[in-house]
């Protein structure tokens, strides 16, 4: 694609859909955009309609992520796919803890659960992806103790835990959560759903090394994400660290 440069591309947010054709439609879009690995959590958890109600209005659903289906997907991808937990804050702890081993990453999502990042249920869920050495990707939401300043909050509380602020924040055009994040060297930015000016921005004040390219498959196409950086025409050494090196590193995959 003009603009893009060579070289391999790992995707770090695709939601493995429901149904039982999910993981071959999504290796079928990596295929035809030429991405060669994902990192790959539970989708499904709510429906559309009522999580887009959720992140006005507030609400929460108590449910839990099928995280197995997610484990068993990527098992025989050869590599490709790589497994992130998608933890239920309303559910015991215990039970990241005895199946972390099996997955690389771990997800919390206020707008889906309604835990904040304040929450003692969230910092117990931390506590285990310290130990293991999960990565924590998460996306605020506009309601008191889920903003991205609580995250920054709680990204202080573990600085030995690197964050990643899924879509750059809680809009499309979240300069601010950028702001905010900028001297909180442990949480980084993925850039899926957000506007060309703000991925624009998060590589210029962030920096290369902060930010991970990411598509959340199946609600956006690999190629509007493609597209959107093919606009901002970055240079190889840019793009080789947002497109493959940085995800390698947070999930401490050896990169093929």
């Amino acid at each position: 694609m003009t603009g893009i440069p060579a070289g391999p591309i790992f995707d770090f947010h695709v939601r493995l859909g429901p149904g039982p054709s999910a993981r071959a439609e999504l290796l079928t879009a990596m295929d035809a955009s030429g991405i060669r690995r994902a990192a790959v959590c539970a989708g499904g958890v709510v429906d559309l309609d009522r999580l887009s109600r959720q992140l006005v209005e507030g609400g929460q659903v108590e449910s839990d992520a099928d995280n197995e289906r997610v484990r068993a997907a990527c098992a025989d991808s050869g590599g490709r796919l790589v497994p992130v937990y998608f933890a239920n804050p309303h559910s015991t702890v215990d039970s990241y803890a005895r199946h972390a081993a099996g997955f690389r990453a771990l997800e919390l999502s206020p707008a889906v659960h309604g835990v904040g990042f304040d929450d003692p249920r969230t910092a117990a869920l931390v506590r285990v992806a310290a130990g293991v050495g999960h990565c924590v990707y998460t996306v605020p939401v506009g309601r008191p103790g889920s903003r991205t300043g609580d995250l920054v909050g709680l990204a202080r509380a573990f600085p030995g835990v690197t964050f990643v602020l899924g879509h750059c924040g809680f809009t499309g055009i979240d300069t601010h959560a950028l702001n905010q994040i900028a001297g909180q060297p442990n949480i980084l930015a993925e850039t899926s759903g957000c506007f060309t000016v703000v991925a624009r921005l998060a590589l210029r004040r962030l920096g290369p090394d902060r930010v991970l390219f990411g598509t959340e498959h199946p609600l956006q196409s690999p190629a509007v994400e493609l597209a959107k950086f093919a606009a901002l025409a970055p240079d190889q050494d840019t793009w080789h660290r947002v497109a493959w090196h940085n995800a390698h590193r947070l999930l401490r995959e050896v990169a093929p």
